[in-house]
């Protein structure tokens, strides 16, 4: 078939793990958007949902880090934190080895990509997932992208990747959406956590709405780490749907929300 929904969405810990630390209202307009996301993905009737999110550790540590990686599997388990703080049930999620593979031969076309048999899933698939697939009932296919540690990715290759997944998407019976998940600028685990830069988060989401090639290439690392913090890397996902939907975004939501220690941006794009 192709590819059907493309969107981002932000994949906090503090969402599931301290929901009660959050501005009530803000809250409130967060699940009510993720609400909406749901239903948008639900709408294109997809059958299977690739979730392009930043390895956090979970399957690989800078001994052995591929820059891209996709599970290949007909099943995956998460999340790999302690479901008593994330508040997150540890579940089985389905997959389709079958798909990973013909994807991954694809994509192998154009771009390096690790496959993996083993995979564990963390926050950053398991809380998109607990929002827009809360019954877990969709196929899975997770993938990682070197958002962690130098060296990392050039952006010029994340939106190849992007471009290859879609050409692969393509060429496949199924019915495919995917989902870029991470935050913006966002400084985990250092003493700047819970600082969030409101207007370069804005100014991204504009060059992303707008699907703007060179803009969105135009970052550095140095300036990232500078502006957004080294959690700002994980602009790698939301370019690489960029580049695979191929059309305009529509910002469901965007709020600073400082008990998550992120912006929290949600957003679809259209598919050209």
């Amino acid at each position: 078939m192709s590819l059907v929904f493309a969107a981002v969405c932000t994949h906090g810990p503090g969402i599931t793990a301290r929901p009660e630390a959050a501005d009530s209202s803000a809250y409130g307009r967060l699940m009510q958007s993720y609400a909406d996301l749901r239903a948008r993905l639900a709408a294109s009737k997809p059958d299977a949902l690739i979730v392009v999110a930043a390895e956090h550790f979970a399957n690989f540590f800078m001994n052995n880090m591929p820059s891209y990686a996709m599970g290949m599997s007909d099943h995956y388990t998460g999340p790999i934190e302690e479901p008593g703080w994330l508040k997150i049930e540890r579940t089985r999620v389905p997959g389709d080895a079958r798909l990973s593979r013909r994807l991954i031969t694809d994509v192998l076309q154009d771009v390096d990509l690790a496959c993996c048999e083993e995979w564990k899933l963390d926050h950053g698939t398991m809380v998109p997932l607990h929002f827009l697939t809360p019954g877990y009932d969709l196929k899975v296919v997770p993938v990682n992208i070197n958002c962690q540690g130098p060296p990392l990715t050039p952006l010029h290759r994340t939106w190849a990747f992007g471009k290859a997944l879609r050409r692969a998407c393509d060429a496949q019976p199924e019915r495919i959406a995917i989902i870029g998940t991470g935050g913006i600028s966002h400084w985990p685990c250092t003493p700047d956590s819970g600082r969030i830069n409101v207007a370069w988060d804005r100014e991204f989401l504009d060059r992303w709405a707008r699907n703007d090639r060179e803009a969105l290439l135009s970052y550095t690392d140095e300036q990232t780490q500078c502006d957004a913090g080294q959690g700002g890397f994980e602009i790698r996902t939301h370019i690489a749907i960029a580049a695979a939907a191929g059309g305009r975004g529509e910002i469901l939501f965007y709020e600073p929300i400082s008990a998550f220690a992120c912006g929290c941006p949600l957003a679809t794009m259209s598919v050209a």
